[in-house]
């Protein structure tokens, strides 16, 4: 699989997924678990591949434009 992220929103990305899974950390409440849904955005910001682009054919990096 191609890489199909910016550089910029590879940044953005691991920054939340940062986020979202340091809240089981400071959350007390039941929902605090939902904080591991930053797996994925941490995922596709280190690889700089995202399967939900590339099943809609949609790419944010401007040097690897689909043809």
């Amino acid at each position: 699989m191609q890489i199909n992220v910016a550089n910029s929103e590879r940044v953005v990305r691991v920054i939340v997924g940062l986020i979202l899974l340091s809240l089981p950390f400071w959350l007390e409440t039941p929902w605090r678990w939902l904080g591991l849904i930053g797996i994925m955005p941490l995922i596709t910001g280190l690889s700089g591949r995202c399967p939900g682009y590339r099943l809609l054919g949609r790419t944010s990096c401007p040097a690897r434009e689909p043809r």
